[in-house]
């Protein structure tokens, strides 16, 4: 759970500087905007490690006795 928060945290900070940082920092890659492509590709896996361990816990859950 805190590495897919971190991943998705990360993504998204990425992301925004990508978004609305210098665009001319982006001539030494050819004018690809690095930052954003890889802001997206972090968020996206965040948020399918954040999927992945929410359902994983809730399957892990123990269920209550019945009392009997």
């Amino acid at each position: 759970m805190p590495i897919s928060l971190m991943f998705t945290v990360v993504g998204a900070l990425l992301m925004l500087f990508g978004a609305f940082g210098n665009k001319m920092i982006y001539e030494r890659s050819l004018g690809v905007n690095v930052n954003l492509l890889w802001g997206a590709v972090l968020l996206a896996a965040g948020i399918v490690f954040l999927v992945a361990a929410t359902r994983s816990r809730h399957k892990s859950l123990p269920s209550r006795p019945t009392g009997r």
